[in-house]
């Protein structure tokens, strides 16, 4: 599923065409096959804190994808804890609006949420399940469940893989966050941001980070954008940031077979990015504007500078002999923060409901 060659971030340069912002929507898309009912998300949503579908009953879905104030969708670790106590290599994404990617995983491999869902059942480091087979009859083993799927696929009741990760699927295509700050600002309520925000909204176009993390889910890798969700990180190389954090020891969807020097990744959806550090495949970085400033070098070739005299727009060029315009201006400390408090406007309300799903989660780390 994963498309065989990853583009590398464009540097930042000025467009022809004016950058269109958009809130997020209020629902999900879904599939033909896997149409959203309340039954099927009441049994999705057993599924997902169902400590079951793991081989020891340690770990639900829930476990990595907490559904409180505090990790929104993550977990806040910079890996998980799986069966075990085993520690994978990557952090754990968001499940909070998930239902907008059309690329899922760090390395992009699932195509759905469907897909999505069976993964960590099987793998050895998290829920340890032996075969989808195995969490078939783990399942069946709960008379409960009978009725729930009865209920949720009255066409085809039977407990199977299938419907397992079809309802699983239907639950998360709820978990989306809309009417965050910077939503109602593009919908007209110009006062839900503050001035910084606004002008770190402003960076954020002009020094060219929607050249992927574009449209209502700040995501090339969603289903309302066909370009190519995947992308060189670190696109440039031998940078300080990439021997501090680890940033390529560990290279994504990119082949052995690829002569790269980068990994290739995803690119992740930055909503509600402030609540779910740390941050990068690996975990590596705890702070936001710390973030920013890696994005800002190794994916836009932009150099980091408090003197004015770095932030001239416009340059004599001896060799050309003429003025040239300077897109690559340097970025000030003010500058970072400024896009830093744009993203905190990103930050979107928990789904409706999730004050029961907390108390389960509070039960779940008992």
């Amino acid at each position: 599923m994963t498309p065989a060659v990853a583009t590398r971030a464009p540097v930042s340069r000025p467009s022809t065409q004016r950058y269109r912002w958009q809130a997020l929507p209020n629902s999900a898309p879904e599939p033909p096959d896997n149409r959203t009912t309340t039954a099927k998300v009441k049994l999705g949503r057993k599924l997902f804190f169902d400590k079951r579908l793991s081989i020891d009953g340690s770990i639900a879905c829930a476990s990595c994808h907490q559904l409180t104030d505090s990790a929104y969708g993550a977990d806040n670790q910079r890996v998980s804890s799986g069966i075990a106590n085993q520690r994978g290599s990557r952090n754990s994404p968001t499940v909070l609006n998930a239902a907008f990617q059309r690329q899922l995983f760090w390395d992009g491999r699932a195509g759905s949420l469907e897909q999505q869902a069976l993964g960590p059942l099987i793998n050895p480091l998290e829920m340890g399940m032996p075969s989808l087979n195995a969490v078939v009859e783990r399942v069946s083993n709960d008379p409960s469940y009978a009725t729930l799927f009865r209920q949720a696929f009255p066409q085809q009741p039977q407990i199977s893989i299938d419907n397992i990760a079809k309802a699983i699927a239907s639950y998360e295509r709820t978990l989306i966050t809309p009417n965050a700050a910077y939503d109602r600002f593009v919908d007209g309520d110009e006062s839900a941001l503050s001035p910084q925000q606004i002008r770190g909204m402003a960076l954020f176009e002009s020094v060219g980070c929607v050249l992927c993390h574009s449209g209502p889910n700040f995501s090339n890798a969603s289903l309302i954008d066909v370009s190519n969700g995947l992308r060189l990180f670190p696109a440039a190389i031998d940078t300080s940031y990439q021997a501090q954090y680890r940033l390529i020891e560990d290279r994504g969807a990119a082949t052995q077979a690829e002569p790269l020097s980068s990994g290739v990744w995803r690119v992740p959806s930055l909503r509600n990015v402030s609540k779910t550090a740390p941050y990068f495949h690996n975990g590596s970085v705890d702070n936001l504007e710390e973030a920013v400033r890696i994005m800002a070098v190794t994916q836009l070739g932009r150099t980091l500078s408090n003197d004015p005299a770095s932030r001239n727009s416009i340059r004599w060029s001896q060799d050309q002999q003429r003025f040239t315009s300077l897109d690559n201006a340097a970025l000030s400390d003010a500058d970072i923060r400024d896009i830093a408090a744009f993203l905190q406007s990103l930050t979107g309300q928990l789904p409706k409901g999730q004050i029961n799903a907390e108390t389960v989660q509070q039960k779940l780390e008992k």
